[in-house]
């Protein structure tokens, strides 16, 4: 991997939603304050995306086809390769037990909707910057 393709890799989020309106305002935000972004709108998707480019952090929604953001997440969390990736939950779920099994598949994060597109960008800031101080905004 060349230097210039290393750099690309720690500003790409991978995000997956089966919503296209969520999805165009996280990429969009994200995009804007210099993130490489890539969508896609399943679970199954989801994790070929994660496996094929390595990206630096994950969004999911929880209630996705093919695949949950669940059981993606557990699937990163289980692959030694993947595992230091963080893997955000943004989703409508918003019962304890829900947020428990995101903690028991190795969630970093759980995020509920309606979200603020400005905290979940200071979200995905912090996550960046403990993986290797990238942050949004600093290209």
């Amino acid at each position: 991997m060349t230097a210039a393709a290393a750099e690309d890799t720690k500003r790409l989020v991978v995000i997956a939603d089966d919503d296209v309106d969520t999805l165009n305002i996280v990429k969009v935000k994200l995009e804007a304050h210099g993130l490489r972004v890539v969508t896609v709108r399943d679970g199954q998707a989801a994790l070929a995306t994660v496996r094929q480019y390595r990206p630096w952090l994950v969004i999911l929604d929880v209630m996705m086809p093919r695949l949950n953001g669940f059981q993606v997440a557990r699937m990163i969390k289980f692959d030694k390769r993947l595992k230091p990736t963080p893997v955000l939950l943004l989703t409508a779920r918003t019962q304890q037990a829900d947020k428990d099994m995101g903690r028991q598949v190795g969630a970093d994060e759980y995020i509920t909707k309606p979200f603020d597109p400005q905290q979940l960008l200071e979200r995905v800031n912090y996550w960046m910057s403990r993986r290797g101080n990238v942050t949004a905004g600093a290209a």
